[in-house]
This record gives structure tokens, C-alpha cells and sequence, in this order.
């Protein structure tokens, strides 16, 4: 049997091969069958963190909240770098706040296994164009400011693969990105266009930058992975020079602040982004409506930001 490529082993040939048929069966949407065969591959291996994940998915499916609770919380004290993303569905089932459903661990994991199909996925069955997008809005911003399309030191915070490097190719005196996850960064690398590239969060790496450092700060669809800003504000802030650019984009939420949608993704509100940028004293050049990504061939909710310092 061909394992998936995230497929960890528990020790236990029986417990794998139960555990594959417990998650082909969740998959076919037969919840008590992936409940059931999730609980044997726990008496056969009580410490496997993906069995209680899967068991308490399947809980939670079947409307068993309290039970589906406690196999999650045990998934996450057994990994509480949280890999398996199931602070997400405790999130979901109201046993942790919004803020906290999603950790380093996790995004880490899910680009990294994301890696060698994520461009291809994303500009063809996504239709995605968010480093496109900022492209045009930092050149209708710097003719709103009266100054030149182009850019000194560049950071360029979550860059992934590189596709925002593509598309400010010839643009930047220098360019420098980061993300948590070493299989992005190396395609990132391999496009040749990074002064440097950093395995880090991007408010840890923001805080290690000197003040004034940079020209440009760019965040292309990173924040859908991000609750609250105002690090990130702080920060950009904070590392810009006089008159330097922030660019980025994020999903929309029409209230206040921001919410972890169905998707799994945070989507921020346009009054939370604008307060932010006041209290970091931005001036908000750009702050409009657009769409950076399809989700099943309906274009996804989002907002297209350019702020000076």
C-alpha cells in the first residue's frame, strides 16, 4: 500500500494500516466507520497523535463535541507544536479562541507539503494574482506620491516560492524574504532573486531588522495566516525609511476586526486595517476591494493595501 507523503508511522504495521482505512473513510464521509477503526488503532497505539486528530474530527462531524474535545486536546499534548493543525478545529468547536487556532507548527507543515505543488496550484486552479495585484498598486501609489516605480531594499515577508520576487523583478536595489517553511524558501532560492532568505516567523525577523532598514515591506496573501496585526504594523513601521511603502493583501471581513473563516484562513476587516494603520501612523494611499484568489471558481472576498510611512 502506497502511503501519502505526510503519512507518519506509529510503530505499529496493523495500527498504519488501520489508520489509513480510518482516514480513507472519514474521506468517504463514513464518520462512525473512521471513528470506529481510529479507536483500534489507538488500543494498538495510545501515544499516535494522528489517530486522536482523526478521531476527534470524526467525533465532531458525528455532533459529539464533548468527546471530539478531548481526542483533539489529547492530539495537541502529544504535538503541541500542533503540526496536525487541530488547534484549528478546537477553534472551531469553541474550546480555544479564534486568535489562537493556528501555530507556526502548522503552517510550517502545510508548506512544506504544499511546496512542490503550490505555484502550479495556485495560478492555474486558484487563479491567483496576489503579488500581481500589489505590483499594480504600488505603481498607482507611487504615482499618487510623486515618486519613482522603483525600490530600495526590499523585505518580502512570507515570500514562498518567490512568485512576489517575480513580480518586482528589476524593481528593488536589494531583496530579502522570509518564511517559516524551508521546502518554500528553497524554490525561493532558486529564482535567484533574494539577496538572502530566512527560515523565521516574519514579526521575529521584523524585530531583528535595523530601524530605517527598508524602502519597501511586501506581505503578498501571507496575513490569511495571521490574526491580529499589530506586531506587524509595529514593525513595518518601525524597520521603514521616510516615505517607505507597505504593501500587502488579505481576505475581507465586512465586520469588526478580524475572523477565522470556514476555510481555515483569517480574513481582516477594512475599519480594523485602517485604525492600525492610524495607530502606526500610516497613511493609507490604497485600500480597496479586490480578489486575489478563486475558491472553486467563485473569486474570494479580499482587500488590496499600500501604506506610507
Amino acid at each position: 500500500m502506497l502511503l501519502p507523503p505526510s503519512f507518519r508511522s506509529s510503530g505499529d504495521v496493523l495500527a498504519d494500516r488501520r489508520y489509513e482505512y480510518a482516514s480513507a473513510a472519514f474521506d468517504e464521509r463514513d464518520f462512525e466507520a473512521a471513528a470506529d477503526l481510529a479507536r483500534q488503532v489507538l488500543e494498538l497505539a495510545p501515544r499516535f497523535a494522528p489517530a486522536h486528530a482523526l478521531l476527534g474530527r470524526a467525533l465532531a462531524e458525528l455532533g459529539s463535541k464533548g468527546e471530539a474535545v478531548e481526542a483533539l486536546c489529547r492530539a495537541l499534548d502529544l504535538e503541541p507544536e500542533d503540526v496536525l493543525g487541530v488547534r484549528l478545529d478546537l477553534a472551531r468547536l469553541g474550546a480555544l479562541p479564534a486568535d489562537e487556532a493556528m501555530s507556526g507548527g502548522y503552517v510550517r507543515a502545510l508548506f512544506d507539503e504544499y511546496a512542490p505543488k503550490f505555484e502550479r496550484h495556485l495560478t492555474k486552479s486558484l487563479a491567483y494574482c496576489g503579488p500581481e495585484l500589489i505590483a499594480d498598486g504600488l505603481r498607482r501609489a507611487c504615482s499618487r506620491r510623486v515618486r519613482d516605480y522603483r525600490f530600495g531594499p526590499t523585505l518580502d515577508l512570507g515570500c514562498g516560492t518567490g512568485l512576489m520576487g517575480q513580480a518586482l523583478d528589476g524593481l528593488c536595489a536589494s531583496l530579502v524574504g522570509v518564511d517559516l517553511s524551508p521546502r518554500m524558501l528553497e524554490k525561493a532560492e532558486r529564482t535567484k532573486l533574494y539577496e538572502s532568505l530566512h527560515e523565521t516567523d516574519l514579526v521575529s525577523f521584523l524585530k531583528r531588522c535595523a530601524d530605517a532598514e527598508a524602502d519597501l515591506v511586501v506581505a503578498a496573501d501571507v496575513f490569511v495566516y495571521m490574526a491580529a496585526l499589530d506586531d506587524v504594523f509595529r514593525e513595518t513601521h518601525r524597520v521603514l525609511r521616510r516615505e517607505g511603502l507597505f504593501a500587502f493583501t488579505v481576505q475581507a471581513h465586512e465586520g469588526e476586526g478580524f475572523v477565522l473563516g470556514a476555510d481555515a484562513r483569517y480574513a481582516h476587516g477594512e475599519r480594523y486595517l485602517r485604525e492600525l494603520a492610524d495607530a502606526n501612523a500610516f497613511t493609507t494611499v490604497i485600500l480597496e476591494g479586490v480578489s486575489t484568489r478563486e475558491d472553486r471558481g467563485v473569486p474570494v472576498p479580499g482587500f488590496l493595501a499600500v501604506m506610507q510611512r
